[in-house]
């Protein structure tokens, strides 16, 4: 091949990448669909501190919300890599934050509850218990900076126990909605949701008897689980 050849080959390719440059790849990946997890106990099971009308609209109303709200956002990412059009990329990609953190928080929620008969409210594990005096100094420390970190939380949010893997310590940080102000580096293992869909119907404005109520139905088992998933077993 001489010089004229290889330079009429190789405009022929970028003239044919050109007409569609996301052809090879973007348009053989499909977008994950997400769905609705099921609650691990009845909408009633944890009266009398979570209403069940409030579980039953805070999951099949708002938790759905976030699912459809995921889908479709990662749906036109999808449509938006195949067309290589990216004009509205910070608007799918806020969403996509946005219905994400709620998918994933509210699976946390919901599996880190439980009924008082079926553990909720019972006593911290042993390894649960040690990690939390060793970062906290005490388990009753570590429940009164969780308890004003929730009620301290601006306008809609959470408060989540985290564990920092480079340590291995557990830190208490705040959310705002469900992915503002969220940290690198760490991964939950507890949350309280204090968004005032969670609560409003039996508690109104007293976001701090919610809480008060709210450690009635931690399921620690759970929450340790969680915690040695991470730091190991």
């Amino acid at each position: 091949m001489d010089r004229r050849q290889f330079v009429e080959l190789g405009l022929a390719a970028s003239a044919a990448l050109a007409v569609s440059p996301m052809s090879l790849h973007a348009s053989d990946v499909k977008p994950a669909v997400h769905t609705l997890p099921p609650l691990p106990y009845p909408y009633d099971a944890l009266e009398p501190y979570i209403d069940a009308k409030t579980m039953e609209l805070h999951h099949s109303k708002h938790h759905q919300a976030y699912v459809d709200g995921l889908n479709k956002a990662e749906a036109e990412l999808a449509k938006a890599r195949q067309s290589g059009d990216f004009a509205l990329i910070e608007y799918w990609s806020k969403k996509a934050a946005f219905n994400g953190g709620g998918h994933f928080l509210h699976t946390m929620f919901w599996e880190i509850m439980a009924p008082p008969a079926k553990g909720g409210g019972g006593a911290v594990p042993g390894r649960l218990e040690a990690a939390l005096k060793d970062s906290f100094g005490s388990v009753e420390a570590f429940r009164a900076q969780m308890s004003a970190a929730a009620a301290a939380v601006e306008g809609s949010g959470w408060a989540l126990l985290h564990v920092r893997p480079s340590d291995g310590r557990l830190i208490i940080l705040q959310a705002e909605n469900q992915h503002k102000l969220t940290p690198w580096g760490v991964v939950p293992i507890l949350g309280i949701d204090v968004w005032e869909h969670a609560y409003y119907l039996k508690y109104q404005n007293r976001r701090a008897d919610y809480i008060k109520a709210w450690w009635n139905v931690v399921h620690w088992a759970k929450v340790e689980d969680n915690y040695l998933r991470i730091v190991g077993r």
